[in-house]
């Protein structure tokens, strides 16, 4: 309710009583007299004459007003009617967590399938995007459900979203696969540190080319490997391409990766060659490759788990916001009356030392799939088995001749029978 009071410009104090001889009488204020008479008083007024009333009825905000509308699926007919039903209460509940969801303590044993959802509601509302409660709403998931949130993570060229989404990215589990390659992070960065924490230890593809990385880089990320047998343990690829300050130093620690099958060390500052190549092949057993292989082709690995739309939102952002602004409309034609071309502004890619790796060649290396000296030793056995069955089937063979041959011989008539039994 709301009310509007505009009073007299000029006070009234109302009528003026005077009691005389048991009377009532009003005083005349404009003569100044008394009036007598008895008089009927007026009426009294609780208000002045300029107040009003205004109801404001059904007047909530709009978050109000979208709450209520939320709560139903307006359709339209064939006849053009419009038709409206209300939702399940299932998905109310989910709207519902999902727009508190930075309030929950943990989801730890809840089901996956309402996770999945619960986590596709939050982000369509852009929750994991909030400055302050995105980053703690994204934990709770990522300590619950590990690699479904997300299994392989591709950041190739986007050390923009590094340097802006550092702290989520570091609240990822599980990862499987992660490419690093253009990022030029260097050897001190924070999140090559992260590499060998405990919950990137299931990490099995880690492409780490042109990222200025040197032999204390390498030192750095294989000292758990080396030793506690901890860290990234389970690789079993590595992409150190494009790397000139990494020398024969630096390839020695990767030695520590025993599970290794496919290694890329071109364009390195490799001075020794062939003795690196040795040592790679007698320590590891990897083999140098004539051609490229197709596993350094950066085409298999991609974002994929729960976050791959948020990670995309990410990239949007922050190619939005380092995009370029229109120029004005006088700069423009100050260059054409100064003859001046226009300036094409590209977009950053991937520099990459190609001459480096021209001349260094092709250094990459991958496990032989030869079979075992168990499976030869198998083999063999099976062989010699072989062998002896064969022979016993001739023994029983010649035993079986030799024995008809003796019935044969051993045949007698009748009369060689009667003879016997004389005796």
């Amino acid at each position: 309710m709301s009310c509007c009071l505009q009073p007299d410009s000029q006070l009234d104090p109302g009528p003026v009583y005077v009691r005389e001889n048991g009377q009532l009488y009003m005083v005349n204020q404009a003569s100044g007299g008394v009036k007598k008479g008895a008089l009927k008083p007026r009426p009294f007024r609780l208000f002045s004459k300029g107040f009003s009333v205004e109801l404001c009825m059904n007047r909530d905000d709009d978050s109000a007003r979208r709450e209520r509308t939320d709560h139903f699926i307006f359709t339209y007919t064939k006849e053009g009617n419009l038709r409206y039903s209300s939702k399940s209460l299932f998905s109310l509940v989910l709207g519902y967590i999902s727009d508190n969801v930075d309030h929950i303590d943990s989801l730890i044993g809840f089901p996956e399938q309402i996770a999945e959802k619960l986590f596709s509601a939050a982000e369509a509302r852009q929750k994991f995007a909030e400055p302050v409660t995105g980053l703690g709403a994204l934990q709770k998931f990522t300590e619950a459900y590990g690699s479904l949130v997300l299994c392989s993570l591709c950041l190739r060229n986007r050390y923009l979203v590094i340097s802006e989404k550092l702290e989520e990215i570091k609240c990822f589990r599980d990862l499987t696969c992660l490419d690093l390659s253009c990022c030029k992070l260097g050897d001190e960065h924070e999140l090559l540190d992260h590499l060998t924490k405990e919950t990137l230890s299931s990490v099995t593809r880690l492409l780490l080319k042109d990222n200025c990385l040197s032999d204390a880089g390498l030192r750095r990320m294989t000292a758990p490997v080396r030793v506690v047998k901890r860290g990234l343990e389970n690789l079993s690829l590595l992409d150190l391409s494009s790397n000139p300050q990494i020398t024969d130093v630096g390839i020695g620690y990767l030695l520590s990766f025993k599970k290794l099958n496919c290694l890329d060390i071109s364009g390195t500052g490799l001075k020794d060659i062939k003795a690196v190549v040795h040592r790679i092949q007698t320590q590891i057993g990897l083999v140098q490759s004539k051609v490229p292989l197709k596993e350094f082709d950066h085409s298999n690995c991609k974002t994929e788990g729960w976050e791959e739309q948020t990670v995309l939102q990410w990239e949007h952002a922050v190619m939005e916001a380092i995009k370029p602004q229109k120029k004005l409309k006088s700069r423009r034609e100050a260059q054409l009356f100064y003859g001046k071309r226009q300036r094409v502004e590209e977009s950053v890619q991937c520099t990459l030392v190609e001459t480096d790796t021209k001349a260094a060649g092709n250094l990459q290396f991958y496990k032989e799939k030869v079979q075992s000296n168990h499976f030869l030793l198998s083999k063999r056995e099976a062989s010699a088995s072989q062998e002896l069955e064969k022979k016993k089937k001739r023994s029983l063979d010649k035993e079986e001749e030799e024995r008809t041959a003796k019935a044969k011989h051993v045949c007698l008539t009748m009369d060689d029978w009667d003879l016997l039994n004389s005796y």
